[in-house]
């Protein structure tokens, strides 16, 4: 007995002695992340099952939070236009950075210039890029767009088009930084399947098909959680687009809600709830974004081979 808590003593000290300079280098960081990240995450779980004034708790009242919420008409629009949110954030802003960093491959002058264009609403502050596309939507008479085509059925006030123009506006800022990332997985395609593809008389449908599309699988199914994890967090710009999540909180969201019932009703308790639910959600897509992420390196290593 005395033998074996020797050997696992020994162990335990070679483990500690070869991993102390690690662990040291990791420590602040892991301190800093515990107390910043960690802590106000379980309290705030811990709020969650609480009855609050402000946010001191009241009284424990176990998942009655969560009931509330369930059936709540603001929840249920707020987790309905999110999934929207996402739903056209796959129709307008998945494919479009795809194409660009295509398009962008095959230029051969001004390369640097047209990445640079490309790349510059991405530099330019959220809510900046939000009171631009604001004015521009504008359904008064003098909001830009409006002003021109004379229309009211088009704009922020529609209950049906202002998802999709907040989406776009998304999509103007975020879609350049995206297509430099394809781009610099197209650039270290090999030219020889290419010319491989041609000499069998691949088409450029064929040749797109059948050597560029499997080597950016990996990293499209890597972006595509990336892009919803990113759009189930909108909050500023329908905050400041629609003015609180209008019109009759038809761009409401789950993070805008979650403030909502925060700091201006002053419901911490519950706001806590829904920020679980939320975290919950993110959580799932984030377990899918590493489980794509492992698929991909594995498949960046068979090409290597």
């Amino acid at each position: 007995m005395r033998e074996t808590m020797q050997k696992i003593r020994l162990k335990v000290w070679k483990f500690l002695k070869k991993n102390a300079m690690g662990w040291a280098i990791m420590l602040p960081g892991l301190v800093l992340f515990a107390f910043y990240i960690w802590i106000p995450l379980f309290q705030n779980i811990s709020l969650s099952f609480f009855e609050t004034a402000g946010t001191a708790k009241v009284k424990f009242v176990g998942l009655e939070q969560y009931q509330i919420l369930f059936q709540s008409r603001d929840f249920i629009q707020a987790l309905g236009n999110t999934f929207e949110y996402t739903l056209w954030s796959m129709i307008i802003g998945f494919l479009l950075p795809i194409i660009i960093a295509l398009i962008l491959n095959e230029v051969v002058h001004l390369r640097g210039l047209f990445r640079t264009l490309i790349y510059f609403p991405n530099i330019v502050p959220g809510i900046a890029v939000a009171i631009m596309w604001m004015f521009l939507f504008d359904p008064n008479s003098y909001g830009v767009l409006n002003s021109l085509f004379k229309t009211h059925h088009l704009w922020l006030n529609n209950e049906k088009t202002v998802i999709p123009l907040i989406v776009f506006t998304l999509t103007w800022k975020g879609a350049g930084a995206t297509s430099l990332i394809y781009l610099a997985n197209l650039q270290t395609i090999d030219k020889v399947y290419y010319e491989a593809a041609r000499l069998e008389g691949a088409s450029a449908w064929q040749r797109f098909r059948h050597v560029t599309l499997p080597h950016l699988k990996g990293q499209i199914k890597m972006l595509l959680i990336v892009q919803i994890i990113s759009v189930f967090q909108v909050f500023y710009e329908p905050l400041v687009m629609t003015k609180g999540g209008g019109p009759n909180g038809a761009s409401s969201t789950l993070v805008q809600l979650i403030y909502q019932i925060a700091f201006v009703e002053g419901n911490a308790g519950k706001a806590a709830a829904l920020s679980v639910i939320v975290a919950l959600l993110l959580f799932m897509l984030t377990g899918f974004y590493f489980y794509f992420g492992k698929e991909r390196r594995k498949h960046v290593g068979k090409i290597a081979k």
